[in-house]
């Protein structure tokens, strides 16, 4: 997310606005931010991300959407464009525009330099607000590591992955990453050690 706000909006003017606009932008208590442009570490991870998910859901019930599908927190906003989302149980929409998905289960984010403070404060804060939201991850481009939080009743459990040999279970998706795969291709990170 960008940190320059380009105007305050209705929840209705913001949709309005955002179905017609040439780029991306995230809304949070009627302030629209232009999404930027993100770097090749990110996107290799993201698609590698998507792959791997949506390999997993061939045969059985299961949606992977790319940074390009837009979730609500609550049907006025906040609305924000999570890298990865993505659900087991049937979808729903905000409206008949099916371009604001509503019930995400697994929300996933690369985090990038820029945006990181953000990502783990406010916009976690909210992806945990939705109800239907049961896991978390932030994915590092500078390293080989995922944070993974799971909702457990009230509270969130975190677990801590790194290196390519670690793997982790999405029990909301039924699915397992395996680092080596999430960071196939993905150039430059440090040698581990």
């Amino acid at each position: 997310m960008s940190s320059e706000p380009v105007r305050r909006l209705s929840p209705e003017d913001y949709l309005a606005f955002e179905r017609q606009a040439e780029t991306k932008h995230e809304y949070v208590a009627g302030e629209v931010f232009a999404m930027t442009g993100a770097s090749a570490r990110h996107n290799v991870i993201v698609v590698n991300l998507i792959t791997e998910i949506g390999v997993q859901f061939r045969g059985r019930p299961g949606r992977v959407f790319p940074g390009d599908q837009r979730v609500a927190v609550t049907p006025d906003g906040p609305f924000y464009y999570p890298d990865l989302s993505a659900l087991c149980a049937e979808i729903r929409f905000l409206d008949d525009r099916f371009d604001t998905l509503l019930n995400p289960e697994v929300a996933i984010e690369v985090l990038s330099p820029s945006t990181e403070a953000f990502v783990r404060g406010v916009k976690f804060s909210h992806y945990r607000a939705i109800h239907s939201v049961q896991e978390v991850v932030f994915i590092a481009q500078d390293a080989v590591r995922a944070e993974h939080f799971v909702r457990r009743e009230s509270e969130w459990v975190l677990s801590d992955h790194a290196g390519l040999e670690a793997t982790f279970e999405l029990p909301a998706l039924g699915c397992r990453l395996e680092m080596a795969r999430v960071y196939d291709k993905v150039e430059g990170l440090p040698v581990e050690r």
